[in-house]
């Protein structure tokens, strides 16, 4: 069994066990991530994913260690998505850190994100690697962690 099938498999086991009503359950690779996407299709979305996805959080934790425990080898990085919920936050996310690139170009200066996860802030600190007028930044602790996008005049060689 390949490390796709086997994280299937045992999400599907852990939603048995949970009661979760399950239609699909689907892999997709991101390739701007480098990384698996599994996809759950569930009449029972509430319930996995919770207020503000907190519990969408816990099941990618629980999962993630349920499979690393189970495998010898190393596991390529996967996230378990719910009904499209995490890929439609992430394009939201992505697109409100391009938005606010553009207000720090605009102004010349350096602005905050909201409070994120450590994932949510490694989609945006990615998505800006190869920007050589944006710099990114985390700050604070806990859960008040956010990105700082920080304007840098580009240096033009003569």
């Amino acid at each position: 069994m390949d490390h796709q099938e086997h994280i299937i498999t045992t999400l599907k086991t852990l939603l048995t066990y949970l009661g979760v009503g399950v239609d699909d359950v689907t892999a997709e690779k991101d390739e701007k991530m480098n990384s698996l996407r599994v996809i759950v299709s569930t009449p029972d979305s509430a319930i996995l994913i919770g207020e503000r996805g907190a519990r969408l959080l816990a099941l990618n934790h629980l999962m993630k260690r349920i499979v690393d425990k189970k495998e010898d080898e190393s596991l390529p990085s996967f996230l378990v998505d719910v009904n499209d919920y995490q890929k439609k936050r992430i394009d939201d996310i992505r697109a409100r850190a391009h938005m606010l690139a553009e207000r720090a170009r605009y102004f010349k200066s350096s602005v905050e994100m909201d409070p994120m996860s450590s994932y949510e802030r490694m989609i945006v600190h990615a998505e800006f690697t190869e920007v050589p007028d944006i710099k990114t930044e985390s700050t604070g602790n806990g859960r008040d962690r956010r990105v700082v996008l920080r304007y840098c005049e580009e240096k033009v060689l003569a």
